[in-house]
């Protein structure tokens, strides 16, 4: 049994990187919704409340029923959990006088009290909050404050109950990471044994009853999400697990050969499928970022369920769904209202009417290269920039051709050649390049061209929500397109994108 802390999600920016901390500690943990939480269970040890976007006072704000939690297990209030638990059992939250945001410096703390033990007085927090706690309910104790907010912090007495006007998981909180090991460890007893290893070894046993000698089929992308996935199931079933990796013609210079190799070198049972002409036929003339990803998405389908209706008594469809997707695709009333959907989620196991399995549907994208580590993935498979779905379609502006699909490649592959030669390859997040819908006039030789412009960009981030442009060195991009100009017939003009994101999207299309 994995013993777990629940942290209920009020719609807050920060609820992710909650768990992700509390993960770092080695602890199991879930993110519900606040009106959708579940049973409390024994492997429950504890359970933490997000912030929100809301304030307490708000007519619509979210009111969670705490009566199996409160008082009975350990409970943590991250800003709006903490006001909302003032207010609720008889306290008074009021709009602050002076807003405080970003960050503040703890003026008084209690270092007997369990969850501040380690906290010096000035530790620095990050505060996000416009109202403030005026009337603590009686049997509350103040155990912080900052100058600017008596209470930063407070305990109830005769309870394991805590609660925090500030945010302890974002990095400006020095020690928040001592923070919330107390709440989990100390308070929570939770036993710190959720491991890249013990992950692997609890997923596998868990497949091998859940599929027994079924037979499963996966796409394979190349990419971190399905290998890591591919590598799991093939541990609990072996050649049960029946892999496909599709080339859609969009895929990068020689990649459908050398990750087919990669594969078939770590033991996976996987079918290469050249499908490039399929792709091709049904862009052509097709000039639509939206109408491109669609006609790739049917097509794929289309491929990838033939493919598999060759398998004999096929009942599971694999997918590398991870961590993010889930969160990200439940439908919630409230708070987080605003629902992205996602590939992953939905859509391809209704058409091709098999069972779906999700091993890393647990997993934040870090502690998935964790596991993958830990298996012995290499790290060139591992360490791979994003790439998006729709491959080069949407790195090419306006139609798609043959011809178009090979220029880009070959610039593509100077340029990430490039960034690995000069050791800037791990330095940076995603990069590619863009083949734009235009011809510029230049001269080589005593010859006048009238050719193609490609654009480079490389970003760097952390999630791909936001990012902003490498300051590539100047003598690095000077030599990567004098070597484009020079190698790829059909580009006389190359320039460099130095637009963030926001405003600029990632990809051009």
């Amino acid at each position: 049994m994995q013993e777990k802390i629940l942290i209920l999600d009020f719609g807050s920016q920060y609820t992710q990187l909650i768990a992700r901390r509390v993960r770092e500690l080695n602890v199991y943990c879930e993110i519900h919704p606040f009106n959708h939480f579940p049973e409390i269970t024994e492997d429950v040890k504890g359970v933490i409340l997000s912030g929100s976007p809301f304030s307490v006072r708000d007519e619509k704000a979210p009111v969670p029923d705490l009566s199996d939690i409160k008082g009975k297990l350990p409970l943590l209030g991250v800003c709006y959990g903490a006001q909302f638990m003032a207010q609720h059992y008889g306290g008074e939250v009021m709009p602050s006088n002076k807003r405080e945001y970003g960050r503040a410096n703890l003026s008084m703390v209690h270092n007997d009290n369990a969850l501040l033990k380690g906290v010096p007085v000035g530790s620095q927090v990050w505060m996000s909050h416009g109202d403030t706690i005026e009337k603590l309910p009686d049997n509350y104790e103040i155990v912080a404050s900052t100058e600017d907010v008596e209470c930063a912090a407070y305990s109830i007495n005769g309870e394991e109950t805590y609660a925090i006007q500030f945010h302890p998981e974002v990095y400006h909180s020095t020690d928040g990471k001592t923070l919330l090991q107390n709440f989990v460890v100390e308070i929570c007893g939770c036993s710190q044994d959720w491991t890249p290893d013990s992950f692997v070894d609890s997923t596998v046993a868990e497949l091998k009853e859940k599929l027994g000698n079924d037979k499963v089929v996966l796409g394979l992308s190349g990419g971190v999400d399905s290998t890591v996935a591919a590598v799991l199931l093939q541990k609990a079933i072996g050649d049960n697990l029946y892999a496909i990796f599709v080339d859609n013609g969009l895929l990068r210079k020689d990649e459908f050969e050398s990750v087919l190799e990669q594969y078939k070198g770590m033991g996976l049972n996987v079918k290469g499928v050249n499908a490039k002409d399929k792709f091709y036929s049904q862009l052509a003339d097709v000039s639509d970022p939206e109408t491109k990803r669609k006609i790739i998405g049917r097509v794929f389908i289309e491929v990838f369920d033939e493919e598999a209706h060759q398998i004999e008594n096929v009942k599971w469809l694999a997918q590398g769904t991870i961590y993010p997707d889930i969160i990200e695709s439940v439908s919630v009333k409230g708070p987080s209202a605003t629902i992205k959907s996602h590939h992953n989620v939905g859509g391809l196991p209704d058409f091709m009417k098999l069972k779906v399995v999700e091993p890393l549907n647990t997993l934040f994208k870090d502690e998935v290269r964790r596991v993958g580590r830990t298996m012995g993935i290499s790290e060139s498979l591992l360490g791979r920039h994003p790439f998006p779905g729709p491959g080069l379609a949407i790195r090419i502006l306006g139609d798609i051709t043959a011809e178009k699909v090979r220029i880009l490649q070959e610039v593509d592959y100077i340029f990430i050649n490039g960034l690995r030669e000069a050791g800037l390859y791990d330095d940076v997040w995603q990069a590619g390049a863009m083949l734009l819908p235009v011809n510029s006039v230049g001269v080589m030789g005593d010859e006048r061209t009238y050719e193609k412009v490609v654009a480079l960009r490389a970003v760097e981030s952390t999630d791909g929500m936001t990012a902003d442009w490498v300051h590539l060195p100047y003598e690095f991009l000077a030599k990567v397109s004098n070597k484009i100009i020079n190698n790829v017939k059909g580009v006389n003009r190359v320039v460099y994108d130095i637009s963030s994101k926001p405003p600029a999207t990632i990809e051009w299309e």
